[in-house]
């Protein structure tokens, strides 16, 4: 069997979130000390006791699922589970960070800095309340690509995230977002909501921050990874670490291009795919992508042994 672990994004933050996985296994509580070290903060303390509001802000989510997501790494290796056992990594957005760092192309403090630089600069490249990001259900991406592109009317409106063949996500100024909702509903969307989210991720209107990243990344080694990283922007496989570093900084103002990578690995022989950290949501979406695939969420003392014991 032929699998990817994919690690998800933004959205998927609980309080509390891998603290039994730090309980439960010794290296896994390591990877939040190290998180923890480089960024001068008891970010572990907020994960596991804070108020959610709080880590749900882009500079404290970012870093917090990509701890959690290497803590359950942690804890596969410790039961026998290298990274090896993938034929491709891949992560939602903010998860491309966790998916290298997994993969041994970033080192887990610079990837905790990073993240934490990230979410700074795409939370300071639009002022609150300017932007807005919506999700239009029951719309493919070209009619959804349309539907913004109508609502933009002078301003920006794009389509920003290609999750799965019932969603996507549109992104840009808030008052052309808001038309595309109206206008989704004409074009035949099943529902269109708002999202809760305090920034227009992966749109022009984050080029400050991928300036920002350029300049942090330039900072950074990015080693080859060990197993190749299927990448947002081009949904495809790529292991230069050039190429990766470049394709991190397009990634701010560029679409992720989910439903497309992950059509792409199961044309290329992947018949499982493994969520590692928070949540179901990308196995969720997984699922109505590739209806063939096997689905496991790895995220739990529990589902990582499960996970260990399936390849046995």
């Amino acid at each position: 069997m032929s699998r990817a672990f994919i690690f998800p994004g933004q959205g998927a933050q609980t309080i509390g979130m891998g603290r039994a996985l730090a309980e439960a296994y010794p290296a896994a509580r390591a990877v939040f000390e190290e998180v923890d070290d480089a960024l001068g903060e008891a970010l572990s303390a907020l994960i596991w006791e804070g108020e959610l509001d709080e880590l749900t802000l882009t500079q404290n989510a970012q870093p917090a699922l990509m701890a959690t997501s290497l803590a359950a790494m942690a804890a596969l290796k410790a039961e026998g589970v290298g990274v090896e056992a993938a034929g491709y990594v891949a992560g939602h957005s903010l998860g491309e960070y966790s998916a290298l760092a997994a993969a041994g192309a970033l080192s887990v403090a610079d990837t905790a800095r990073l993240l934490r630089i990230r979410g700074r600069a795409m939370q300071e490249a639009v002022p609150v309340g300017e932007g807005a990001m919506a999700a239009l259900l029951g719309l493919d991406f070209q009619a959804a690509a349309a539907v913004a592109k109508d609502a933009a009317q002078g301003e920006v409106c794009v389509a920003a995230n290609d999750n799965d063949p019932a969603q996507v996500v549109v992104s840009g100024h808030k008052a052309a977002v808001e038309r595309a909702v109206e206008m989704a509903k004409g074009a035949g969307a099943r529902r269109a909501v708002m999202l809760p989210v305090s920034a227009p991720f992966h749109c022009p209107l984050m080029a400050p921050a991928a300036e920002a990243m350029a300049a942090a990344l330039d900072a950074v080694e990015i080693a080859r990874p060990a197993v190749p990283l299927v990448a947002n922007v081009v949904a495809e496989a790529v292991s230069d670490p050039e190429t990766i570093r470049g394709l991190l900084v397009e990634q701010v103002t560029s679409a992720v291009r989910w439903r497309e990578s992950v059509a792409w690995m199961a044309a290329q022989g992947v018949d499982e795919t493994w969520e590692i950290g928070a949540g179901k949501a990308l196995t969720g979406m997984v699922r109505r992508i590739e209806k063939s695939l096997a689905t496991r969420a790895v995220g739990t003392p529990e589902e990582v042994t499960a996970a260990a014991e399936s390849l046995g």
